[in-house]
């Protein structure tokens, strides 16, 4: 059986979901404050190494935990929200089948409570 990872279509895939989804947060009123002052290639390929990680891809994920890379950001409910709801638009966009599209957003999810309010 393939993996998630592969069966969304591997790397590549992943860079045009990463690419979407940072142009569609970057214009979201809600979002966009939070990412000022950032390297935005550094956290699309730690974005990227993470999702390949969740998605039982390759495991090059290096970066520091989710609570610790989001302490201090004040990321409300409604501000997560909005990243699961612009991933699950990235991932259609990108032509990801809606059923592993929706395990992949389920699983993001899951990690509301290491990342809000953190």
């Amino acid at each position: 059986m393939n993996t998630m990872y592969e069966q969304i279509g591997g790397h590549e895939t992943l860079r045009v979901v990463v690419a979407v989804f940072y142009k569609r947060v970057l214009r979201d009123p809600l979002l966009a404050p939070l990412f000022e002052g950032f390297d935005l290639d550094r956290l699309r390929a730690h974005q990227a190494a993470f999702l390949a990680t969740v998605l039982d891809g390759p495991d090059v994920f290096t970066g520091r935990s989710l609570n610790a890379a989001h302490a201090g950001l004040g990321i409300t409910d409604a501000a997560f929200d909005a990243l699961i709801d612009i991933l699950a638009e990235s991932l259609f966009d990108a032509g990801v089948d809606p059923e592993v599209a929706s395990r992949l957003t389920d699983s993001a999810a899951s990690f509301r409570g290491v990342i809000v309010g953190a």
